[in-house]
């Protein structure tokens, strides 16, 4: 469907739409004489008092049906089911069944997958992509087609490269992924503490990363992982959604973590998620995790045991039947309160209620305007294209040979399984499109196209295409090379056995590469890092870029990027490793840290020295910059709680003082660094600013502290400023999972610019000079 075409249907729609009826309250309808004067309809009260008051009056019966995510609808109490499970990972969709596309809702705007739009490193992109999707999503909701509860982000880790749902993270750097994890859930919720325009849900809670692999799977793997690793990786996302971002949810995965169920252990529900970090909102299991932790793992001797363990351990809401099932008779056998599962639905009903949808007529609340006309608008289209573009990276441009010139290059061969795509280009966790421009199409607007596909998919699995596609090269003044991956290769479920090209891609790459009249781009959709060390090191291969899996719109980006309309400006999210690598890491060692002894080498940039195809950070440009040192302190006074601090060995342990017994309220080390524009097209250039800690056996490498984006034009400057907090940014964690402040030189590094800066304990207020 074309852009054109959508677009008359949303103004049918519109028209359609304007003569419909608004939608029905969900609750508190102020027609009901019954219910309206009720202190749960109360909008003046405070929310916390009117959940109080709804749950006391509902039955046990009741209670119990409200537990799920299909919850019942309450006929004497005027309250309609509800069903919890949507999803809006980058973009609405309907994957979840709280969700559907038609009559006045045929599509909404589908954005780049998570990975492509983390290459960006541009965290107001990424609040601006949550807001669009919000406000996609009342509509929808204003329409009867969509709920309000929607569980994304996914923000784990992405540990190991064969990963399937990797795509759908912000990839393998904590700092990134708490970084995105708090803009995109302020983007989805609004910035109101007590009102949410939707309600997000981080997951999968925790140290969740593998599917199905070397015949293990997802819902029988004990992750064995360490404080420290715990602390310092797999945990920062959430921590970060929860404390930054004021998420709404939690939730909580299929695995174990050291041999408890994740919705079955009080000490990350409970204790953690709503007790340390403070969460205002209610923890949801994965897809029939509770059922999957009695039936699969065999956690609990009884069906009642399982219900009653993941309520206490702090569960509020199973998505699955099971304690619907078994709830009642949990609380019939003494396992369980009916005071727990009030608790449990205070939770729920609360956020419920902070999205006003207890609040009588939606069109009368904020947000109830909006309808069909604010799906698929010119402007979340355009954004959507402009996520693509900045999420592409070029990771080699020999020669330079791009961009491509329509004047130079008028004839291009365009080839590949993934040339003509257009669901692809969208990943999982999607919904249906406003509309498509493919590769093949975008290429198409700037040069006379020959098209062949080389392979009659990804798989790729003979040469029965490849003649064709080897005179189409002959032919053309430039060949493109769209190949890589898709959902038959990586997704849920369905874990990677290795990091290569599948099949003869490769093969054919080669070939038309040795062919090709012209230079030759190689262009990679695909969501997880791929071993292209043949086309790197391949002299007729001129250039290779990556494109994740750019969205509706990436057909378009790819052609602006080719043909230098774009200046390319990402930078990959994962490192990529060469198949080499996968000999030494099973996916089921959670181990991030290289062990030497075993011949274990480490995961991610943070930990692995190893040799990388392309290293996490890469991302070329048209343009090329210069750094230079503006302003930074050299050295820093870290002050401690009291001289009886420097007394206690417990606290300063190997030059290192525990977070806890600093001075931590003080302001950040201000480093200014200077972004000189030495090329001739302007561009957008990302600052990562690592830092390495003093060497000691809880460091890593090196890690990310802090990354900003800034547009330069061609010959000009621009000054960028980081903000360094001592106690957040120069901490490292040791073996109990406890954040200390190493003394010494930490050095910082950002492109070939390095600047060291000392540490030094002492009874003052942390200072600089």
């Amino acid at each position: 469907m074309s852009y054109t075409q959508f677009s008359v249907l949303l103004l049918l729609a519109a028209l359609l739409c304007s003569f419909a009826e608004a939608r029905e309250p969900f609750a508190c309808d102020p027609r009901n004489g019954v219910t309206r004067n009720l202190p749960f309809c109360r909008a003046s009260l405070p929310i916390q008092e009117r959940a109080r008051d709804l749950v006391g009056r509902l039955t046990l019966q009741e209670k119990i049906r409200l537990l799920v995510n299909n919850a019942i609808d309450v006929p004497r109490l005027g309250i309609k089911g509800y069903e919890w499970w949507s999803e809006a990972l980058h973009g609405v969709s309907n994957v979840g069944p709280g969700t559907k596309f038609g009559g006045s809702f045929p599509g909404a705007t589908s954005f780049p997958q998570v990975i492509t739009t983390a290459a960006s490193f541009n965290a107001s992109l990424w609040e601006e992509i949550g807001r669009v999707v919000s406000d996609e999503a009342r509509a929808m909701y204003n329409g009867g087609m969509a709920g309000l509860t929607y569980w994304s982000p996914n923000v784990n880790i992405f540990r190991d490269p064969r990963w399937g749902r990797g795509q759908e993270t912000p990839g393998e750097d904590p700092a990134v992924a708490a970084k995105y994890a708090a803009a995109y859930v302020r983007g989805l919720q609004g910035n109101a503490r007590d009102r949410l325009k939707v309600a997000a849900c981080c997951k999968h809670y925790t140290a969740y990363d593998l599917d199905h692999w070397g015949g293990i799977d997802r819902f029988h793997f004990n992750a064995r992982v360490s404080k420290q690793d715990l602390e310092d990786t797999y945990d920062v996302p959430f921590k970060a959604c929860v404390v930054e971002g004021n998420v709404a949810s939690v939730m909580c995965s299929y695995n174990q973590v050291n041999g408890k169920p994740t919705c079955a252990d009080p000490h990350l529900l409970r204790d953690t998620i709503r007790g340390d970090w403070k969460l205002n909102g209610y923890i949801v299991s994965d897809c029939d995790s509770v059922g999957v932790f009695y039936d699969e793992q065999h956690y609990t001797a009884t069906p009642e045991e399982a219900a009653a363990v993941a309520i206490k351990a702090g569960l509020d809401l199973d998505c699955g039947p099971f304690l619907a099932i078994h709830t009642e008779a949990a609380i019939r056998g003494g396992k369980l309160t009916e005071a727990d599962v009030n608790g449990a639905l205070i939770n729920t009903i609360s956020v419920q209620m902070r999205l006003g949808m207890f609040d009588g007529e939606p069109s009368a609340q904020p947000y109830g305007n909006l309808g069909p006309r604010d799906v698929c608008t010119p402007a979340h289209q355009q954004l959507a294209l402009e996520a693509a573009r900045q999420g592409i990276v070029l990771l080699q441009n020999r020669g330079p040979a791009l961009p491509l010139s329509t004047s130079r290059h008028r004839t291009i061969a365009v080839i590949g399984p993934n040339s003509d795509v257009t669901e692809t280009m969208i990943g999982n966790y999607a919904g249906v499109a406003c509309g498509y421009t493919t590769p093949l199409q975008g290429i198409g607007r700037y040069a006379r196209t020959i098209h062949q596909a080389g392979c009659s998919g990804v798989a790729c699995r003979d040469d029965q295409l490849f003649g064709a596609a080897v005179a189409a090269a002959r032919q053309a003044d430039a060949t493109v090379l769209v190949m890589g991956l898709d959902q038959s290769i990586e997704a849920e479920f369905r874990d990677r056995v290795d990091i290569l090209l599948p099949g003869r891609q490769q093969e054919l790459v080669s070939k038309v590469a040795m062919a090709s009249r012209g230079p030759t781009v190689l262009v990679l959709m695909s969501g997880g890092p791929i071993d292209v060390s043949f086309a790197k090191n391949d002299p007729r291969i001129a250039a290779i870029i990556w494109v994740g899996y750019p969205g509706q719109a990436g057909g378009t980006a790819i052609a602006d990027v080719l043909f230098g309309r774009t200046n390319p400006g990402g930078k990959l999210p994962v490192t990529w490793y060469p198949q080499s690598y996968l000999r030494k890491v099973p996916m089921t060692n959670m181990a991030m840290r290289a062990i030497p002894s075993r011949g274990y080498p480490g995961r991610t940039y943070r930990f692995y020295n190893g040799p990388v195809v392309f290293p996490f950070g890469h991302g070329l440009s048209y343009s090329t910059f210069a750094h230079s040192l503006a302003q930074a302190p050299t050295t820093v006074s870290v002050s401690l709680a009291s001289l009886q601090t420097i007394k206690n060995s417990t606290i300063v342990s190997s030059a290192a003082v525990r977070v806890s017994h600093a001075n931590c309220n003080t302001q950040p080390l201000g480093l200014h660094i200077d972004v000189k524009n030495t090329g001739t097209m302007d561009g957008s250039h990302t600052l990562l600013l690592f830092s390495t800690p003093p060497p000691g056996t809880w460091s890593p490498n090196k890690r990310l502290l802090a990354f900003e984006k800034v547009h330069v034009a061609a010959g000009s400057q621009e000054r960028v400023r980081f903000d360094v907090h001592v106690c957040k940014h120069l901490s490292v964690v040791d073996h109990f999972g406890i954040h200390r402040i190493p003394m010494g030189e930490h050095h910082f590094h950002i492109g070939d610019l390095k600047h060291s800066i000392s540490l030094q304990a002492t009874l003052e207020e942390i200072k600089s000079k």
